[in-house]
């Protein structure tokens, strides 16, 4: 081997060829004349052809050496780099840089949503990174094409042995199967590890129905305990979610704009940011529309939201969250296990047992699947509800006079 393929390595009389890589040295693959062939190199019995190729990200062109597939002579792999040779003439070539790790590929994820606006949404882009970090720990130094079925059934396990639930699990996955779809859609691979994995069956905690006294209780506390500056808005903002159904943050971004007086309707998520971007329509029922003529009695003159920020100074924003006064007011009124998605969990609750249909129930929450959710989680409510108007069927004397006095006056 030349002198310019050799360098030193400091230790006398020891001399690497510059070539050297893991324990096995690249050779120039040479002609029947032993004159080299430009551009060919083989290692380790397999060949490798040396190509100026383009890095699709950052458009630099940089020399590689890539490695022929099912070559296995000299001839074979002269053919077969003529034939990468012609490709690349016509700009057909194929993606010859190695794949990357799966941790480096899920910072360009991110910082793909980083720069494309209203993607997603910041929240789920927060969750997402959550999520994908526990991923990294398990199999961010596999390179993506290298992440197997057996792979993601071991994070599996893992999260379960560590106490999460199928449910939580399942979401894991799912966000695991986000970055992979973007990974097929740059070309890095063409088959998910995941395809056709059934998700984890689980069972989730059966809510009980929150007591409207509960929600009296932490309203009158907030109201009244004068250490809560916001706790007027903070029990509009409890009684509004109890009365129409909307989630956390859709409440917070409603403006006044959305209550129509006229037909009687609240609308929800005009804005587009509802959770499937499809705005909805409450229709008034008694207590919403005495709460919102209520509310409008207290509506500050300088804002258009229905719970502004109390520190938006001469910007117009709504408040940002509720979430610390609802810990503090919650402890003050000594209850527990009680959270804003317990509002919505109580009007479904309450319209299923009124005897309202699931489909109009789950237009008004925003459900899209026409009330399949509603009948699988809350039907059982129905049936109680039924179950105490069966004991008020009366089959005595009691009866009998009762509804013969009824027939009477009907007659008259």
């Amino acid at each position: 081997m030349q002198a310019a393929d050799t360098e030193s390595t400091g230790a006398p009389d020891k001399i690497v060829s510059r070539h050297q890589h893991r324990g096995a040295t690249y050779s120039k693959v040479v002609d029947k004349r032993k004159r080299p062939i430009r551009g060919l190199w083989e290692r380790n019995g397999r060949y490798y052809a040396q190509l100026t190729v383009e890095d699709q990200i950052t458009g630099l062109k940089q020399v590689k050496r890539v490695p022929m597939e099912g070559v296995s002579t000299d001839a074979q792999a002269v053919a077969k780099l003529q034939e990468l040779l012609t490709q690349r003439r016509k700009g057909a070539l194929p993606v010859l840089k190695r794949t990357p790790l799966f941790a480096d590929y899920a910072r360009q994820y991110f910082d793909f949503y980083a720069k494309v606006k209203d993607a997603k949404r910041p929240s789920t882009i927060y969750t997402e990174k959550i999520i994908i970090k526990h991923w990294c720990a398990h199999l961010g130094h596999v390179r993506l094409d290298r992440i197997t079925r057996a792979l993601v059934n071991s994070y599996i396990a893992r999260r379960q042995a560590d106490g999460r639930s199928g449910r939580t699990v399942n979401l894991e996955v799912i966000c695991f199967r986000n970055v992979m779809k973007r990974a097929v859609d740059d070309g890095w691979i063409t088959v998910l590890p995941t395809l056709n994995l059934r998700p984890l069956k689980w069972t989730g905690r059966k809510r009980g129905l929150l007591p409207g006294e509960d929600i009296e209780r932490l309203c009158a506390v907030a109201v009244k305990d004068q250490t809560f500056k916001n706790g007027r808005e903070f029990a509009d903002y409890v009684k509004l979610m109890a009365a129409c159904g909307a989630r956390r943050n859709e409440t917070l971004r409603l403006k006044w704009s959305d209550v129509d007086w006229e037909r009687r309707q609240l609308t929800i998520g005009s804005d587009g940011m509802a959770k499937n971007r499809k705005a909805r329509v409450v229709d008034f029922n008694a207590e919403l529309e005495t709460h919102l003529k209520d509310m409008a009695t207290r509506r500050a003159p300088d804002t258009q939201w229905l719970f502004p920020s109390p520190q938006r100074g001469q910007k117009d924003e709504p408040a940002k969250s509720y979430v610390e006064t609802m810990r503090l007011v919650r402890t003050e009124a000594k209850l527990t296990r009680f959270g804003f998605h317990d509002l919505r969990h109580y009007f479904i609750s309450y319209c299923v047992m009124s005897g309202i249909d699931f489909m109009t129930i789950a237009r008004w929450v925003g459900h899209q699947d026409g009330g399949v959710l509603i009948g699988k989680v809350y039907g059982h409510l129905s049936n109680e509800h039924a179950q105490r108007q069966a004991q008020r069927v009366n089959f005595g004397s009691a009866a009998v006079r009762v509804a013969a006095a009824q027939d009477g006056g009907l007659r008259s």
